[in-house]
């Protein structure tokens, strides 16, 4: 069986994933690096993909990552 894995990833406004490194605030480090800033958070399971609608702040995605690795773990002990 394949490892799930359930992460909370850091999205742009325009919906891509930021990999930048940015300040508390949200906004870029480097303002050479072209990144505009983390506008949201997503859930993204590696098995059923994203999970639920993106979370304005960090600490309201975690919750619903760890529901939605619940939900996994259920699965297979079943």
């Amino acid at each position: 069986m394949a490892r799930i894995t359930v992460k909370v990833e850091p999205l742009h406004a325009d919906g891509t994933t930021c990999d930048h490194a940015v300040s508390p605030s949200g906004k870029p480090r480097d303002s050479d690096s072209g990144c505009a800033g983390r506008r949201s958070y997503r859930v993204w399971c590696s098995s059923c993909g994203q999970v639920g609608k993106p979370h304005g702040l960090r600490v309201l995605a975690e919750p619903e990552q760890a529901r939605h690795r619940a939900q996994h773990q259920v699965a297979t002990t079943r």
